[in-house]
């Protein structure tokens, strides 16, 4: 339709230039009218026109994801209707609850009988607890003489950076006075020389040998899972490490103090040592809390007390860099029985006095400056009236 028109219009120049430019045919009229040389009148269509003189075309690639985005964008969110829900269905927050118990505001009991939630507890000293467990473990009682004695330590397990916490951790301490009736615990040990290898077995080792032991290990005639520790001499850790993967977390490592040179020392360690955990509560992060047993009731004093100060000393030893506490509270527990006896821990680890000794201290230091200057006053009233 569009040529014929153009063809029986080719006479009248001026109104195929209106119809083309004005009359709506845009650029393909305009294009036409120029190309066919229809402004002398005359149709001669040239052998040079162009695609692109008629048609609009782009010679380059589009933007990917140029038409995904403008697909996303015409997609409209759909908006969930939520139904009403009366105030007595309604998810209702957890509450918000601590197991660490600071009872330092509460009043103390004048009786010695008291509610324990109402009042502070008391502090016994070390010695006074354990004649205490003593007492409540005899034969009148629920005869249990020689029962264990546990201490249960609450740690404070916020790390040196802002919400960042320690990681659960196991440790055996070196005991002064052995107390295990169950005999040593398994120990397998590697080192090179025979002499070394007496020494361990001497110490309380299971089973030791050099590559022997490394090569039983790989056939699979020895099984690691059968010992509880692992431990090495420095000249044969390289043999063990094709063998690294069938260990894992048992592998020798001297930041756990399973590989050093002193061999008997380790096995005695691990052996007859005290072995602790701290765990870490499940709802709150920085509570942490150690059960272990370091002796028996019916040790001597002086040996428990030794024991125990060699507990704490190591658990306090993995304190992180930052400013306060990291035991909160010792309490001393003899099973079954359920007493809890809280003691002054702070002297074994060389912590500062507790803050009711240094008001006392601030106190006599006041009464003797108030004296002092009562003195002074009435001297300089004598001097006024002999003056006078």
């Amino acid at each position: 339709m569009l040529w014929e028109y153009l063809f029986g219009t080719i006479g009248n120049t001026k109104q195929v230039k209106k119809m083309a430019v004005v009359g709506g045919l845009g650029r393909i009229g305009s294009s036409l009218y120029s190309c066919c040389s229809l402004k002398t009148g005359i149709f001669a269509p040239s052998l040079n026109v162009a695609v692109g003189d008629i048609f609009q075309i782009r010679n380059y690639a589009a933007r990917k994801g140029t038409r995904e985005k403008a697909r996303k964008k015409k997609v409209k969110a759909e908006i969930k209707k939520i139904e009403f829900i009366p105030h007595n269905l309604r998810a209702k927050k957890a509450p918000v609850y601590t197991k660490r118990i600071d009872d330092n505001e509460k009043p103390v009991s004048p009786d010695n009988v008291w509610i324990s939630r109402a009042y502070r507890w008391p502090v016994y000293n070390f010695a006074d607890a354990i004649e205490c467990h003593r007492e409540s473990s005899h034969p009148t009682v629920i005869n249990r003489p020689n029962n264990e004695i546990y201490a249960n330590i609450e740690l404070d397990m916020r790390a040196v950076k802002a919400n960042r916490f320690l990681d659960p951790f196991t440790r055996v301490v070196s005991t002064p006075h052995p107390f295990i009736n169950d005999g040593p615990r398994p120990v397998l040990a590697f080192c090179k020389t025979h002499e070394l290898q007496r020494s361990a077995l001497e110490a309380g080792a299971t089973v030791a040998g050099d590559t022997d032991l490394i090569k039983s290990i790989q056939t699979g005639d020895l099984n690691v899972d059968d010992f509880k520790f692992v431990i090495a001499h420095p000249n044969i850790i390289t043999e063990l490490l094709p063998v690294r993967g069938l260990m894992k977390k048992k592998f020798p490592n001297p930041k756990y103090g399973t590989l050093g040179p002193n061999i008997a020392e380790l096995v005695a360690k691990y052996s007859f040592g005290m072995e602790y955990t701290a765990n870490v509560s499940v709802n709150l992060n920085d509570f942490g809390w150690i059960f272990a047993a370091f002796g028996k009731l019916d040790m001597e004093t002086s040996h428990l007390e030794e024991n125990f100060t060699t507990l704490i000393e190591d658990v306090n030893a993995m304190r992180p860099k930052r400013e306060g506490p990291f035991i909160t509270k010792c309490c001393l527990v003899s099973l079954p029985l359920s007493e809890r006896l809280k003691i002054n821990y702070s002297k074994y680890i060389g912590e500062e006095e507790t803050s009711g000794d240094v008001q006392e201290e601030d106190d006599d230091e006041t009464e003797e400056r108030e004296e002092s200057d009562d003195e002074t006053n009435k001297n300089d009233k004598k001097k006024a009236a002999s003056a006078v």
